[in-house]
């Protein structure tokens, strides 16, 4: 007969946990938390008595989105999807991007009659994120997360740039790690109708291609991304997810219309031009299809434009 173990304080065993967590060198919990620590040191050193913000390097308080960016792929679909723990993703992933895009918003701007006004609401919403996430995501993520997910979040992050000079430390337990899905003792090929390929020669051809390439199935799960630095990320652990989950609530209707006009025959292919991180890219949604023309699911290309930009305007002098 099982037993089932009453927790008499379940707040305060998931703050146990998490602290436990966060003391551990190199465990994701504790990267993120020296993250927050360090933008609640730079708030602290331009809040003034009355509370509000003055000197303010907001260049430098943007990085705080390197932040809100693996929460967004690490933390809140793993939540949301295995533990339907959907309140973080609901609440805290709309608040991450709506700080994120006003403080872009602030850098363009000069400042105004409503500057400073601005600058103190984003930055007193991005001090109560602090808070937010230290006495409610991370402790959910603490009794939730098993330890092997905490080793494919420790991988991942490791994609991501440095956030407010804070380098994350080696987590020995996390190195040890083996991503799902490794495929070292396969030698057989893979014959298709132009020819046959070895794993490795096929995964090696795929990560060559200079685009970022990413499969989702008729299903609408991620099942393929192919390796390499990406501009837009994709998290090893997204594998195996639904992929509503991996895209903020803003955003997701606009997914579910693309893959829907693929899926019915509506569209072939939805191209998107933006630009991200000063340079221009073209990202392009096409609907795969097998001979007989059934839908197999939808293909997502990202390449950067930024060479045929100075091809022609070499071309023009």
């Amino acid at each position: 007969m099982t037993k089932t173990i009453e927790i008499a304080n379940p707040q305060a065993y998931k703050m146990e946990r998490a602290a436990e967590l966060i003391l551990i060198p190199g465990h994701p919990l504790q990267t993120f938390s020296q993250e927050n620590d360090a933008l609640e040191k730079l708030l602290a050193q331009a809040r003034t008595a009355e509370g509000s913000y003055t000197d303010i390097n907001l260049a430098k308080i943007r990085e705080i989105a390197i932040h809100y960016a693996k929460k967004g792929d690490l933390l809140y679909p793993l939540l949301k999807v295995k533990y339907n723990v959907t309140g973080p993703a609901n609440v805290m992933w709309t608040a991450d991007d709506e700080i994120r895009d006003e403080l872009s918003a602030l850098l363009r701007q000069q400042p105004g009659d409503d500057y400073h006004e601005r600058v103190n609401t984003v930055l007193k919403r991005a001090e109560e994120m602090i808070y937010k996430e230290t006495n409610i995501l991370f402790p959910i993520c603490a009794v939730h997360f098993s330890a092997d997910e905490w080793r494919g979040i420790y991988q991942d992050a490791k994609d991501y740039a440095v956030c407010l000079d804070v380098e994350g430390k080696i987590w020995a337990d996390g190195e040890a790690h083996v991503p799902a899905g490794t495929s070292s003792d396969y030698n057989g090929e893979i014959v298709m109708a132009g020819g046959h390929l070895t794993l490795t020669q096929l995964t090696a051809l795929l990560n060559t291609i200079p685009l970022e390439i990413s499969f989702v199935d008729a299903d609408n799960i991620n099942r393929y991304f192919n390796e390499g630095p990406k501009v837009f990320k994709r998290p090893a652990m997204a594998i195996g997810r639904d992929v509503f989950s991996c895209h903020p609530p803003k955003v997701e209707p606009m997914v579910r219309q693309i893959i829907q006009a693929l899926r019915t025959g509506q569209r072939d292919e939805v191209p998107v031009w933006m630009n991200k991180e000063g340079r221009t890219f073209l990202v392009k949604y096409m609907a795969v299809r097998d001979k007989s023309g059934s839908y197999l699911g939808t293909l997502e290309i990202v390449q950067d434009m930024e060479f045929a930009k100075e091809h022609f305007a070499g071309t023009e002098k």
